[in-house]
């Protein structure tokens, strides 16, 4: 199983977030990325949402990065380590400048830059930022086409409800060919048939994990998906949030377990088709513990995980 550096004051999560991390700052985060990188961890991820209304600052925090701009800055930071999203808010930017932050960030890198897609859940947040909400899924299928088109075409063509060009040039291309590894987020099947289309991996987020091998059957019985290698991430500690991230109690996820509850709650993961895990940040004292419990769970964790 590959494992997924979960950073620090990424954001103020009411069901996982500890009070010390938010004195964590961007240079702290730098050095933590270059930590995780030299510890041996897979990737390092970066959530995202543009705008919180206050009505939902107690459960969501009010602390989130644009994720491509922070993907940019942890890929300087570091040399080799994949940087991924968790999720991009795919329908709430224009698809030309996204592909462009992308592709630069990707050229800029090495190579280095994934993307997890996502929707979005709230309605508000769209609302303030003037986007159809009812419309998301079918932008999204849109959006996604056309950075495709930007990404891969000598000479990219393009024509849609939402977005169209012609007789344009698109360079940097990513490093990354056919394009760097995309990512879909989300639960319902409209989302499991834009992984299916699109993707080469899948983020649950509310499905439960013995739900997760009957979705990625689901999946892969799409006419669309070709049989490409494919991921699924669920980490240790998802179980802890609900709809509209309400905060909820499972005793087998919690921060802090004991190395032997860890690796079989992951092991049970493999089984179920989870490729792709995190170990939730614990209650402890600052940076140089967390590096330390990081440490910790490379040494005494990962190896055990099949």
């Amino acid at each position: 199983m590959k494992f997924s550096f979960l950073m620090p004051h990424a954001m103020r999560l009411k069901a996982l977030t500890q009070p010390w991390e938010s004195a964590v700052t961007g240079p702290d985060q730098a050095e933590m990325a270059r930590c995780a990188e030299q510890l041996g961890f897979d990737l390092i991820a970066v959530p995202e949402h543009f705008i919180v209304p206050n009505s939902h600052v107690e459960l969501t925090g009010p602390h989130y990065f644009h994720s491509t701009v922070a993907q940019a800055f942890l890929a300087g930071a570091t040399r080799h380590i994949p940087i991924n999203s968790c999720v991009t808010l795919l329908p709430l930017q224009h698809p030309v400048v996204l592909a462009k932050a992308l592709a630069t960030a990707d050229w800029m890198s090495g190579g280095r830059i994934m993307v997890s897609f996502g929707v979005g859940w709230d309605p508000e947040e769209f609302a303030l930022l003037g986007v159809s909400f009812r419309e998301r899924g079918q932008m999204a299928d849109e959006y996604l086409a056309a950075i495709l088109e930007l990404w891969s075409s000598d000479s990219p063509s393009f024509s849609g409800k939402y977005v169209s060009f012609d007789e344009v040039s698109f360079e940097p291309k990513p490093v990354q060919q056919p394009h760097p590894p995309i990512w879909i987020g989300g639960d319902a099947d409209a989302p499991l048939r834009r992984a299916a289309r699109f993707a080469s991996g899948w983020i649950p987020f509310l499905t439960q994990p013995e739900d997760i091998p009957a979705r990625i059957d689901y999946i892969k019985s799409q006419p669309t998906f070709d049989g490409r290698p494919f991921e699924v991430c669920y980490g240790l500690g998802t179980s802890l949030i609900g709809e509209g991230h309400v905060v909820l109690d499972d005793p087998t996820q919690r921060p802090g377990m004991r190395a032997p509850e860890i690796i079989d709650k992951l092991g049970h993961f493999s089984e179920l088709g989870v490729t792709v895990s995190s170990v939730p940040i614990p209650a402890v004292t600052g940076v140089e513990a967390y590096l330390d419990y990081a440490r910790w769970v490379i040494e005494e964790i990962k190896p055990h995980v099949p």
